[in-house]
């Protein structure tokens, strides 16, 4: 399973226009063949900060997201009201059952 964790660091008012493009990307993300999670979180603590965790089952389905017409539209979106930074990493990974 490859596992992505990203942060956008922006502000109030550019997550409050971006929802709508947000709950599109969510939807049409999670139907993609391959997609096992894709949910977007602000931070409790830090309004100004976006969250997106994903989970793939394999890395040729991620890439294929990237392609995706529902990206190039969120990537414009986000173009249109550019974050403050921007970071992402991949994991590769194996659900375990919670240590006890």
């Amino acid at each position: 399973m490859i596992v992505v964790n990203a942060v956008i660091e922006t502000t109030e008012d550019n997550i409050a226009v971006l929802k709508q493009a947000i709950r599109v990307m969510e939807e049409k993300s999670r139907a993609e063949s391959g997609c096992l999670d894709y949910t977007f979180s602000v931070e409790l603590n830090n309004p100004s900060v976006l969250r997106i965790t994903e989970k793939w089952v394999d890395a040729a389905a991620l890439q294929a997201h990237f392609g995706e017409s529902h990206m190039v539209d969120f990537r414009d979106a986000m173009a249109a009201h550019p974050a403050r930074s921007l970071t992402a990493t991949f994991y590769e990974a194996t659900e375990i059952e919670m240590p006890r």
